[in-house]
């Protein structure tokens, strides 16, 4: 594993982040007032099944304010645990790479030029990264720190229907190509728990991962909000929701056949307490987190160990 420093059974995020830059990074979460052709009727008009109603950004800056001033802000935020104040500026939520490529330029140099912020990170869409977009990120990339995020969700076609996604499996592949022969580090984002997936089901949906030569993986929980299309859809359908011991057992299965190189970004989701209709035991984030780690260390699992 490239974190042979420390007794760490994964290659988190963190360490990553320290062995680049010399001490730990933090993340701060902005909105730049994007949509998504999943939304505004070009693809869909209704959006994900799991999408929240600020686009998966609950703990983004507030939309409306400058880049400049979100950083400040959430830089505030953090300066209390952060004594360097080096950050990664995130465009998390709605699909950030879908817009006119003269404001994409704008938003992303904005938040290069801010003193604290060491790279960025963009969240999209596999469908959204013409050439005109590509070229401009690879502009970036040979620059500065960058990578991308891209929601896959799945490697089921099926299972990609009942959740809206929007696009094939092969037009993440055919990203993850492009992003590759450009050298563009790209995380990709799985959800354990969709509609009617099997074990099976969410195994193939990491080994594809594997197989791209993702650079990073973001593991979520699938939870259900209060008043969505989801907790509808559970309602009419009755689907499986897992139970803590479910989710973390089949996460370290996850990381044991995850290749040693990628870069584990997430292990789980957690919604504010307040919106979250089921599972109720997701909310006690850090109590998941823990049990993860005591799984990984009483079997001794590790990152790659049934890799292939």
């Amino acid at each position: 594993m490239n974190n042979k420093n420390n007794n760490d059974r994964f290659y988190s995020l963190n360490n990553y982040l320290k062995e680049t830059f010399g001490h730990k990074i933090y993340k701060v979460s902005l909105d730049g007032g994007f949509t998504c052709p999943n939304r505004d009727g070009t693809i869909s008009s209704k959006g994900c099944l799991f999408c929240s109603d600020r686009g998966s950004g609950e703990f983004t800056g507030e939309r409306g304010n400058s880049i400049t001033k979100q950083i400040e802000e959430q830089l505030e935020f953090i300066s209390g645990k952060n004594e360097n104040n080096n950050v990664i500026a995130y465009f998390q939520n709605f699909t950030n790479t879908y817009a006119p490529i003269e404001y994409l330029k704008k938003i992303y140099y904005e938040a290069l030029s801010h003193e604290k912020v060491m790279g960025i990170a963009i969240a999209t869409r596999p469908d959204c990264l013409n050439d005109e977009v590509l070229n401009l990120l690879s502009e970036i990339n040979n620059k500065f720190f960058l990578w991308i995020e891209l929601g896959l969700q799945t490697a089921k076609n099926n299972t990609a229907e009942i959740i809206n996604r929007g696009y094939k499996t092969s037009c993440y592949i055919e990203a993850c190509e492009k992003l590759n022969s450009r050298n563009i580090k790209f995380v990709t984002h799985m959800i354990v728990g969709l509609p009617f997936e099997t074990k099976e089901d969410i195994i193939n949906t990491a080994q594809l991962i594997n197989n791209v030569n993702s650079w990073g993986i973001k593991i979520h929980l699938l939870y259900i909000l209060k008043n969505s299309p989801l907790e509808k859809y559970y309602n009419e359908y009755k689907f499986k929701v897992f139970e803590k011991d479910e989710y973390t057992d089949i996460v370290i299965e996850i990381i044991s056949i995850l290749n040693p190189n990628i870069v584990v970004h997430r292990l789980t989701g957690d919604a504010k307490k307040e919106d979250l209709f089921l599972p109720l035991w997701s909310t006690d984030k850090r109590g998941v987190l823990n049990d993860i780690q005591k799984k990984l260390k009483s079997r001794n699992i590790y990152q790659g160990k049934e890799y292939k």
